[in-house]
Order: structure tokens, then C-alpha cells, then sequence
């Protein structure tokens, strides 16, 4: 499972239709299912199609206030791996039924990739409406230790109190977008090392 966070002016209505229009198309179809806060996004073929294996994925999408949360699921390829056994077996017991599964082949191979499909429609969105995996303008701030006000980023001192801030600049993963603490030395979201 894969989770990004995106910062900035990205609804969640708008996401999931951009990817409903770029999946309901060929051998695929979409789903969605969800409430203003939260949807989920389905992916998959459907029961009646005449070629190529089965497949289905994921996709939760959860907006909080200006950002939001994009945890795409495990792929589902077994059916697709059949698919591409059976054009396997049929092509060694007679080369010729390759033509004839050329268009399985094919599709079961573009839906592989759903995943890295996925991403590049969100990001592709995210880019066009100025959000980012970057903290928006609203969450950069420093909350005084002491005090607990919120102050501007790059404050030394907080404007309430006039406590030291010290070095607890706020920051996202370059990787996910998740808010990174300043004490934190890898991303509590992927891993990833800061």
C-alpha cells in the first residue's frame, strides 16, 4: 500500500472524477463509493468482458481540511496472470492461437501498470491546480513549546511569550508529503530516510 499527501487547493471530488474518466474507458470501469470526507475509488474489470484476465485495485482518498490523503491498495493480478498463462500454453501447444490472443496479451500487460496509472492522473491534477506534496501556507506554522501559540515559520522567538522556537521547523517528506516533526530522522508514513 502506497500513501501521499497532497498540500494545497486539491478536492476530493475533483480527484476521483478525474480518475473515473480516465478509467471508465476500454476494458475497465470504475466505482465510487464515500461521503464528503472520504472516498473510495474502484478500479476494475467487469464481470461481462470478452478478453484479457480479471483485475481490481483500490483507492482511498480522505480529505482534511487543505490537503489530501491518497492511499492507493495492493493490485489485484491473479487474474491477470491466468490470463497471461493461458495465452502461454495456447501459443507452446500451437504458435498460431498467438494471433488470436494478441489483444489479451495486450491489455492484460497495460493492466499491470493500474498502480503508475493511478499516480500520474493524481499528480497530473495536483500540478495543474497548484497543490503539492509541499506544507500549504496554513500549516506552516511553529507552536511555542511554552505557551502553545502558533507563530509564522522563521519566527527565533515565539510572538506570544518570546520563548525560543529553537529548530522546530515544520516540513513534508519529499517522498509522500507526509509533516515531518524536527526530531523525526525518517518519514513515520514510507520510511523514507531525511
Amino acid at each position: 500500500m502506497k500513501r501521499k499527501t497532497y498540500h494545497g487547493d486539491l478536492d476530493l471530488n475533483e480527484v476521483a472524477a478525474a480518475l473515473s474518466s480516465y478509467f471508465n474507458r476500454g476494458p475497465l470501469t470504475t466505482r465510487l463509493q464515500g461521503n464528503g470526507e472520504r472516498t473510495f475509488v474502484k478500479i476494475l474489470t467487469p464481470d461481462h468482458r470478452n478478453s484479457g484476465g480479471r483485475t481490481a485495485l483500490g483507492i482511498m482518498l480522505r480529505q482534511v481540511d487543505d490537503r489530501l490523503e491518497v492511499e492507493v491498495g495492493k493490485q489485484a493480478v491473479l487474474g491477470l496472470a491466468a490470463s497471461l498463462g493461458a495465452s502461454a500454453l495456447l501459443t507452446w501447444l500451437n504458435p498460431l492461437n498467438l494471433l488470436g490472443r494478441l489483444d489479451d496479451i495486450a491489455q492484460d500487460i497495460e493492466h499491470l501498470s493500474l498502480d503508475e496509472q493511478v499516480w500520474t492522473v493524481i499528480d497530473q491534477l495536483a500540478k495543474s491546480k497548484g497543490a503539492s506534496q509541499q506544507l500549504s501556507e496554513r500549516l506552516r506554522r511553529l507552536t511555542c513549546e511554552y505557551c502553545r501559540v502558533a507563530n509564522p515559520v522563521g519566527e527565533g522567538r515565539c510572538v506570544a511569550c518570546g520563548a525560543p522556537l529553537g529548530d522546530v521547523q515544520p516540513f513534508t517528506c519529499h517522498q509522500c508529503g507526509h509533516v515531518i516533526l524536527g526530531n523525526e530522522s525518517k518519514c513515520p508514513n514510507c520510511g523514507e530516510k531525511l
